[in-house]
């Protein structure tokens, strides 16, 4: 096995090996992984950590205590808005789409709905171009994006972008029927 510190250091931060990664070495830890996923798997659960398979990324998961809960409910809300918010920026954002902060900057002021989201994603942050810095920021720290392209400032969306929508799917509400008349 290769890459087991460089794996470990990207995932134990809570961050994601890509498919599709513009960086040559993040492709090798993949194709790594890809190689010898089981004996990964128990290489790193002896010391805690679960390695997971998404549809072309990996994550670690812990088993975690109850007590967590509540700030992981916290984590899954904001990740929600950003979501949001991005799928209201264009509706086709996800795994391989390229953008450029300065375009979504401008969509805020010409979109009133994406404007109002904007305003909710970071309340310290007042202006649309530091709004859309935080959230590059964010989202290029957990390995949801990368920069492509430092001449133009063009960002690609990476393959781990799918496990914000997948954990999004997967919520299910239950509403219920308020006109229910109790028997």
């Amino acid at each position: 096995m290769r890459y087991t510190e460089e794996i470990f250091n990207i995932l134990s931060k809570g961050g994601f090996i890509s498919a599709n990664s513009v960086s040559g070495a993040v492709k090798c830890y993949y194709d790594a992984l890809e190689e010898s996923f089981s004996d990964y798997y128990d290489y790193y659960k002896g010391i805690g950590f679960y390695l997971e398979a998404g549809d072309g990324y990996y994550l670690f998961t812990r088993k975690e205590a109850k007590v967590d809960l509540e700030r992981k409910l916290e984590a899954v809300g904001k990740w929600i808005d950003y979501l949001s918010f991005l799928k209201t920026y264009d509706t086709t954002f996800g795994a391989g789409f390229l953008f450029r902060p300065t375009d979504i900057e401008v969509q805020i002021g010409c979109n009133m709905e994406l404007k109002e989201k904007a305003s909710k994603l970071f309340t310290d942050k007042k202006k649309y171009g530091e709004i859309v810095e935080k959230l590059v920021a964010e989202l290029e720290k957990a390995g949801m994006i990368e920069l492509e392209n430092e001449h133009d400032d063009t960002y690609k969306v990476l393959t781990a972008f799918h496990y914000l929508e997948e954990m999004v799917d997967c919520i299910t509400i239950a509403e219920e029927a308020n006109d229910e008349i109790p028997e």
